[in-house]
């Protein structure tokens, strides 16, 4: 369980729902609030109404009191943050729009649609974009600032517990830590051959005029999301993708050409430029992965129970089996310790596990090693076989100092980071000039002093 900051509703939308705020408009927009320098205008909390409509989002309570307080609360952030000069990396706020509007793209089914039904261009709904998830950031890093000094001392956690009822005490799900060697079965010359021969098709065809590009990468491209997209990949900085593929896509100079065969961890690609902008690029690929037999992945597994049956034998360390034979890149150098990516640590409940690890554990005991089996890699669509090792397991719990002591600390953490949060709007509302039309003042606000006079 992570530390979370109170978190405002941020009401800063992606994307106006252009069209169906449109139909809604024969309203006459006004201002409604004044925050320091800002307005709040009625459109906008129309905008967020219909987006909240829309996405089926629940607003508790009435969205026209709701919503425009939570964007005052915005702006009493945004405005701390700015005599505080808090600034946001532009290549990090421009990484997670190019997610966003990638993800668009690829729900919707082309750049074209997207922008015919928000009735904006790309450009503009990027830079829609590029102000919602700015200030988003800088919001977030206000906060931490704000709660930064909150760091309970392990006297305080205790009396923190003590003071908990029976009922507040949270139960900690069953955990297991694990240890893991894979490797990818052997490919035969003869497939990789086959991939490359394919590849080389294509990129015959693209230059003879005799295919497109996008069109192929749709029908035979196995990165299924981009293939979508006819292999676009949106604008990305050269440290989002694999060296080696980043290496040739940034080399490109000419959108009619298609690149040399490249390959990466995922499997061998084309790639042809679509444009270049500052230090960002976008291009198009087609991803071919070849194809394993059914006797390698029994070889594989085979090499894998020699490795295991040489540990139980003490011939070698599991950890000195991860170093010699493990090529899981992320668990090699942690001595084959599975990490947690939701939590960072290396505590699983089963559910955040692989299934094919999680059913391989859940009747093994502590030191066990599992036999051979094959699982799939998800970030490259592709069969490994594994053997893991069971270090940890906590069966389902109270939570106690003993075994949870960091899970009560952070309970203790956010508790009082939401209690320091809500006391500073509070002050900054009577320290900001602050003007709310009366027609919007009959609101049964979350923070009372809005109203000055």
């Amino acid at each position: 369980m992570k530390t979370k900051y109170l978190t405002i509703f941020l009401l800063l939308s992606a994307l106006t729902l252009s069209h169906d705020i449109q139909s809604a408009g024969s309203v006459i927009d006004e201002v409604i609030w004044i925050v320091g320098d800002d307005a709040i205008l009625r459109s906008e909390v129309e905008e967020e109404r219909i987006r909240a409509q829309y996405e089926g989002q629940q607003i508790s309570g009435d969205p026209y009191c709701v919503i425009p307080e939570q964007i005052a609360v915005q702006k009493l952030f945004l405005h701390q943050a700015e005599l505080d000069s808090i600034e946001v990396s532009e290549s990090t706020v421009s990484h997670q729009v190019d997610m966003r509007m990638n993800y668009y793209i690829s729900q919707i089914g082309s750049k074209e649609k997207m922008e015919e039904y928000f009735r904006k261009t790309s450009s503009e709904i990027r830079e829609e974009m590029m102000t919602s998830v700015r200030n988003q950031m800088i919001i977030q890093q206000m906060q931490q600032k704000l709660t930064s000094h909150i760091k309970p001392s392990p006297a305080e956690v205790r009396r923190f517990y003590n003071g908990l009822s029976e009922d507040s005490i949270p139960t900690i799900p069953a955990q297991v830590e694990v240890q893991i060697i894979s490797f990818e079965p052997p490919v035969p010359v003869e497939e990789t051959e086959r991939i490359k021969a394919k590849l080389r098709d294509f990129t015959d065809r693209v230059h003879d005029g005799k295919a497109d590009f996008a069109m192929l990468a749709r029908l035979y491209s196995e990165d299924t999301e981009s293939a979508k997209r006819g292999g676009e990949l949106g604008f990305v900085g050269k440290g989002q993708l694999v060296p080696e593929f980043a290496n040739v896509a940034f080399n490109l100079s000419d959108p009619k050409r298609v690149s040399r065969i490249v390959q990466t961890e995922y499997g061998y690609h084309i790639i042809q430029l679509i444009e270049k902008k500052g230090d960002r690029i976008n291009c198009r690929h087609i991803l071919l992965r070849p194809k394993v037999q059914a006797g390698d992945k029994m070889k594989a597994l085979a090499s894998l129970d020699s490795i295991r049956q040489n540990i139980i034998d003490t011939v070698y360390t599991f950890e000195q089996a991860v170093i010699r034979y493990s090529q899981d890149k992320n668990t090699v150098m942690n001595a084959g310790k599975m990490t947690n990516q939701q939590t960072g640590s290396s505590k699983f409940e089963y559910k955040d596990l692989p299934p094919e690890v999680a059913k391989q554990i859940y009747t093994m005991k502590e030191g066990d090693i599992s036999q051979p089996f094959v699982m799939m890699d998800n970030a490259k669509n592709k069969d490994i076989c594994a053997i893991v090792k069971l270090l940890t397991k906590n069966d389902i719990h109270k939570a106690n100092l003993v075994d949870d002591f960091q899970v009560i600390r952070q309970m203790l953490e956010q508790k009082l980071s939401q209690e320091y949060i809500h006391d500073w709007i509070l002050q900054k509302q009577k320290d900001t000039y602050i003007q709310i039309d009366p027609a919007w003042r009959g609101c049964d606000f979350e923070y009372p002093n809005w109203i000055h006079d």
